[in-house]
């Protein structure tokens, strides 16, 4: 069974023409799941019955002539199985965690609104903590093109699930890069809004103050198409063109950071010349402050808040959680209330030494990831090749930064490497607008 096109322009176009149903669509994509139960992407998937549960009413719409006024017709889409579907098991990748939701997410609930066609719970690292795919009971999420490699976390299913045309989207969740990492990793793009345009009500949470429900998609068009449909507020639709030229901020050579990967260092270089080519001006800045800040969200207090979702189980069910989770949230017990006076005082000084760059750039880019590892590489060095990977990830939230990861090429061996674009919050459209000038001379 070859890949579908699921992107929204062309499903929309095979409603229109009749040549396709959202019931036949579901029942495709269903069977097709059933291909890749070794990429452990899925926690629970929606049986057929639920499906055309869901799709009979929107096939009605399309016999009518009046699908066109839902948005996300017929668009199938997954969920991260840390945010509530109604009615559905919420998991975290904990099964002694596990409770029915009572309401949906309100993201969740504005897409079905919308005509979307909800796929099932993905798989994660537990309580959305790591960046590799691997932390799960529910087994080790494979990459969507190469098996032996991770495929990212801690929204690992979501990501896998959209690469492999299981589903147009996917939501995830975003904390230190959640919603980023399996993007670069994956060969697909994810958005990271600004922390307060979409909903986390209904989330698990990580670190609750840092959370983003993210996006994941086959084009920067339909990502965004997702996030404005759903989003609670932040600036207005811009409604004059953007300029044809940009500037963009590297960091400074030396302070780039490749772990060794030569073929991501050269694609990246191939990538900022593509930016060039697309109007961009290119600066270099000091790199440091957005590395301090990164240090802040797990050598500081803000792990502390891990805490909230887990406690009870750390202290009366510790067997409950992977090792390697259980290793990351304890430490912060250790963190005292001063300890986040001092952290939230130093963040304040560092986002006041940032100011000055975004007064003179449009956007910072950056690699998503500064290298990819085997899932054997991994299980031997879990903390510290999880902690590479948080290189260019992990500053975003504290400072409320939005960011877009997208496709910049293949490594000879064909693995994907992704460019994370960076402006500060509410800055989404422009953001979008200077990737999809990338995207469109891939």
């Amino acid at each position: 069974m070859s890949k579908p096109n699921l992107t929204f322009s062309k499903l929309h176009s095979q409603y229109a023409q009749h040549m396709l149903t959202p019931s036949a669509l579901a029942q495709t994509l269903y069977e097709r799941a059933n291909q890749f139960g070794q990429k452990n992407i899925w926690i629970e998937r929606e049986a057929i019955p639920q499906l055309m549960e869901q799709t009979g009413p929107l096939d009605k719409e399309l016999e009518k002539g009046t699908w066109k006024r839902l948005p996300l017709f017929g668009i199938p889409f997954a969920v991260k199985d840390n945010i509530d579907v109604a009615g559905r098991p919420t998991t975290a990748a904990c099964p002694q965690f596990k409770y029915v939701a009572e309401q949906s997410c309100p993201v969740v609930d504005t897409m079905q609104k919308l005509g979307a066609i909800y796929m099932g719970k993905t798989n994660l690292d537990q309580f959305a903590t790591g960046l590799v795919g691997t932390r799960s009971p529910y087994g080790v999420c494979h990459n969507a093109l190469e098996d032996r490699y991770i495929s990212g976390g801690s929204s690992s299913g979501s990501a896998v699930a959209v690469a492999l045309g299981l589903a147009s989207v996917a939501l995830g969740t975003d904390t230190a890069g959640s919603g980023r990492v399996p993007a670069g990793f994956n060969d697909i793009v994810g958005l990271k809004p600004s922390r307060d345009t979409l909903s986390t009500q209904g989330v698990v949470p990580a670190c609750k103050s840092l959370d983003c429900v993210s996006i994941f998609a086959l084009c920067i068009e339909d990502a965004t198409t997702v996030w404005e449909q759903c989003r609670d507020g932040g600036a207005p639709i811009p409604s004059i063109p953007f300029p044809p030229t940009f500037r963009f901020a590297l960091p400074q050579t030396d302070q780039l950071e490749f772990f060794g990967n030569s073929d991501y260092a050269h694609l990246f270089d191939q990538a900022v010349e593509r930016l060039q080519q697309c109007g961009g001006t290119l600066d270099r800045i000091d790199y440091r402050p957005f590395q301090e800040c990164a240090q802040l969200l797990y050598n500081g207090p803000w792990v502390s808040e891990r805490l909230l979702a887990t406690e009870d189980l750390i202290r009366n069910q510790p067997d409950a959680l992977l090792p390697v989770i259980r290793q990351i949230i304890e430490q912060g017990f250790q963190y005292s209330a001063l300890d986040m006076v001092r952290g939230q005082t130093r963040l304040e000084e560092l986002t006041k030494e940032i100011a000055p760059l975004w007064k003179d750039t449009d956007c910072m880019v950056v690699p998503t990831t500064g290298t990819i590892y085997t899932i054997e590489e991994v299980e031997a060095d879990p903390i510290t090749l999880n902690s590479n990977l948080g290189y260019y990830t992990n500053f975003l939230n504290l400072f409320n930064l939005c960011a877009i990861s997208i496709p910049a090429g293949f490594t000879p061996d064909r693995l994907p490497m992704g460019i994370t674009l960076i402006a500060p919050a509410h800055h989404e459209f422009h953001l979008t607008h200077i990737a999809q000038q990338f995207e469109r001379i891939r």
